[in-house]
């Protein structure tokens, strides 16, 4: 794999606050990346400066090897997939996807191809013509991934992509999701709070807490760590006992 993302020494303030505290790491090309972490810890004001929404106080980040540490937001190529959809509610699914395509110079049958190509991947086909309102939530945020994707860009962020949808629909697109990415080869970084989330569909984790990545391992690795109180008490025992929540819950129905 090759590098495609560098992230050198950044540290972010909020007047006294030291949010985030000589971040470093290093992305490689076809990876699926989360950022995990409690709420407060900086993992989604790091996402925020990668995207380039924030500054950081000092460090830089660097893509395919650039310093694009003070490129505007729609300078850097990057798709983005926001929590809340963020769909256009006055245009079919058809144009929502096709927005992005249409700023540039390209044909309309060429616009015409992609969108329905990424629409078949997503099992979106047959909704071409409905509007946000008409689809489920899932149906949502399967249309804002699919507007990301069809820009073709080398990177996708996703900012806690299904916080807002219900267990079984959130499981059933993380698999469509993963499997998106093995078959595109699409470099993801996912902030999530979701422990379980996370495990299930990233290569790497970087754990963070209080401002500092205290690990950036593999799921197993990271699973395996005896000797770190924090994950253990918010990764390992989380995991354990959604467990047996779930067993607990087939065990009922099989009584």
């Amino acid at each position: 794999m090759s590098e495609i993302l560098k992230i050198k020494e950044i540290n972010k303030y909020y007047e006294q606050q030291h949010v985030l505290k000589n971040i470093n790491c290093v992305v490689e090309k076809g990876e699926f990346i989360s950022i995990l972490g409690p709420s407060g810890c900086g993992k989604t004001t790091l996402l925020r400066i990668i995207i380039g929404l924030e500054r950081p106080a000092s460090g830089k980040i660097f893509h395919l090897g650039e310093d694009i540490t003070s490129l505007r937001p729609d300078k850097r190529g990057f798709s983005i997939v926001f929590q809340d959809y963020s769909l256009f509610p006055h245009m079919t699914l058809y144009d929502n996807i096709a927005y992005g395509l249409k700023l540039k110079n390209i044909s309309a049958q060429e616009i015409k191809d992609k969108v329905f190509n990424i629409l078949t991947l997503l099992k979106l086909e047959q909704t071409i013509k409905k509007y946000p309102f008409q689809l489920s939530g899932g149906m949502q945020q399967r249309a804002a991934i699919a507007r990301s994707l069809v820009l073709g860009s080398d990177l996708l962020l996703l900012d806690e992509p299904f916080s807002a949808l219900d267990a079984v629909v959130k499981v059933d697109l993380s698999d469509e999701l993963k499997e998106l990415q093995a078959n595109l080869q699409i470099t993801m970084i996912m902030v999530t709070h979701d422990q379980e989330e996370a495990f299930s569909l990233s290569n790497r984790i970087l754990l963070m807490n209080q401002g500092v990545i205290v690990a950036d391992a593999s799921p197993i690795d990271l699973y395996e760590t005896e000797n770190n109180e924090f994950i253990k008490t918010f990764v390992i025992d989380q995991i354990n006992k959604r467990a047996r929540y779930i067993n607990n819950l087939r065990r009922g129905k099989t009584a």
